[in-house]
């Protein structure tokens, strides 16, 4: 969501302004983003996700969670924005809970999220080599100093300076990926070294 949300700033689809103390954490107010952010473009930018984790090949259990997880970047920007978060797309009400509105319960909050999220990848997969090791935890200490940064950086000094910024997202994306293909899932581990899996082997050759 946070993908396409820069790139229909750039359209003219969406609109945000800057404003100064909108809220605690940063200056921003989200005029108009039902696009890229009502809940059912949520559900819809969802299942374009699956669909192309079936295409590039994967399970259905798979796509599943890619699913999930767009969707829950809908709920958890409910947590934190003040109301400003579209049901759908035209004449809809403004959800948020407001958790922007005060630095520390964001910090403590987002921050909690951001280190249990952490944690259960690292605890469900290993690096083979450097760059799934450096490459990793360089991802994470530059994506916690962009966060941590928020509430005293200087405003951006327009919309369309802030949606070419925020097009960076995906260079976040493309060295996560870079550093994940670096890494092996414990599932796969035990899969390979299975005696199931060896005996399979073997007849299939």
């Amino acid at each position: 969501m946070d993908l396409v949300w820069p790139v229909f700033l750039l359209l003219g689809i969406e609109q945000v302004s800057v404003v100064p103390g909108a809220t605690a954490f940063n200056p921003l107010v989200f005029d108009y983003y039902p696009w890229s952010h009502s809940l059912l473009m949520a559900c819809f930018w969802a299942l374009c996700a699956a669909v192309a984790a079936r295409w590039r090949g994967m399970s259905n259990r798979i796509a599943i969670v890619i699913a999930a997880v767009v969707i829950s970047h809908w709920i958890l920007d409910w947590i934190s924005h003040i109301p400003d978060l579209p049901l759908w797309p035209g004449h809809s009400p403004l959800l948020g809970v407001g958790l922007w509105n005060s630095v520390s319960a964001t910090f403590s909050v987002e921050g909690a999220i951001f280190i249990i999220e952490i944690a259960m990848y690292v605890r469900s997969s290993r690096a083979v080599d450097r760059i799934g090791s450096i490459g990793f935890w360089a991802f994470v200490l530059v994506c916690a100093a962009l966060w941590l940064s928020s509430p005293w950086s200087s405003p951006p000094p327009s919309a369309q300076a802030l949606a070419w910024f925020s097009l960076g997202g995906w260079l976040l994306v493309a060295w996560a990926g870079w550093s994940d293909l670096h890494r092996i899932v414990f599932a796969e581990v035990r899969r390979s070294t299975s005696p199931y899996t060896r005996e399979r082997g073997r007849g299939e050759n």
